[in-house]
């Protein structure tokens, strides 16, 4: 008889650990030192006030070459000079009020920086409409081999529903829509688990399962949704979850996509995305989007998820 798709993910996963948690792994310490702790501020400060001049060279200074943006409704940027005329496209739209951005944390693993935070930013278009936009946004910075630290990713969404979505879409800007692009082959240990802890999580959402959902979470998780604020926590991850799964269409087809992978010491940093065919009601459609995951490695040797960003394309 053949094995339903969700068994072979359990069968999977069962394998893996039985092999994986014979050896346990030491968590790093995510601390940040007050040097890089200043470092940081410091960059924060003058992001923000790039962004309110509209000074495109300022924004990408710290930038690496190919830098990957990563913003809500919009494909994937990929590398600066693309980035900047992301930019040119947004400022020649849009005339910026105001800009800033407050931090929530900051992780310091191994040579990788990562900073979460909140920002708020206010604006007017040709017309003098007014738009203001609260969201979050995740900086990756990883340490080059000369000791400069440089940006390697932006990613950013949005607290709430925003009713001028498509405003923020430039088709001209050159941008990747990264479900679509190749996935890393499973040909190593950790490729391996994040195939199977991805093929079990696209059986659960589906099936609606909040519960088993829930699991794939740190007792400290983070999930940084689009249109909703951040969910903290066991208890906010079980409440939001089971009301989420309710909110869901039918889907007729669900895919997790790995693009790239960053194997930190306790840590392991997944840029995805996702292929989504759905229905409801009279509607159907396929949507895709990216992802951000942070997977942490428990004393017990489980992978799971400590923090997750997601953006809509």
């Amino acid at each position: 008889m053949p094995v339903p798709s969700l068994s072979k993910a359990f069968l999977l996963l069962i394998c893996f650990n039985a092999f994986f948690f014979s050896s346990v792994a030491q968590v790093a310490d995510a601390a940040v030192d007050a040097q890089t702790a200043s470092f940081l501020e410091g960059f924060r400060a003058g992001f923000s006030k790039a962004f309110r001049n509209e000074d495109i060279d300022a924004l990408l200074k710290a930038s690496s070459e190919e830098v990957r943006l990563m913003p809500e409704f919009q494909r994937t940027v990929l590398g600066k000079k693309n980035s900047s005329d992301y930019y040119q496209a947004f400022f020649d739209k849009f005339d910026i009020q105001s800009y800033q951005r407050e931090v929530i944390e900051v992780l310091s693993i191994d040579n990788v920086l990562i900073e979460l935070g909140y920002f708020n930013l206010k604006m007017t278009d040709p017309q003098l409409r007014q738009f203001e936009l609260a969201g979050k946004y995740q900086d990756v910075w990883q340490r080059a081999s000369n000791g400069e630290m440089k940006l390697i990713s932006q990613a950013w969404n949005y607290n709430h529903a925003v009713d001028f979505a498509d405003q923020l879409r430039f088709e001209d800007v050159p941008a990747v829509i990264m479900a679509y692009q190749p996935h890393l082959p499973v040909n190593s240990d950790i490729t391996l688990e994040l195939a199977a802890l991805n093929l079990l999580m696209v059986e659960t959402i589906p099936q609606k399962d909040a519960k088993l959902w829930a699991q794939f979470f740190t007792e400290d998780g983070m999930f940084i949704y689009s249109n909703n604020p951040i969910y903290e926590g066991k208890e906010e991850l079980d409440t939001y979850l089971d009301q989420h799964v309710n909110e869901l269409p039918v889907f007729e087809k669900l895919q997790n996509r790995t693009d790239k992978i960053i194997e930190l010491n306790g840590y392991v940093l997944e840029y995805g995305s996702h292929i989504a065919v759905w229905r409801m009601n009279e509607y159907s459609g396929v949507n895709t989007g990216k992802t951000l995951k942070i997977w942490r490695r428990q004393n017990n040797g489980a992978l799971k998820i400590f923090r997750q960003m997601a953006m809509y394309d």
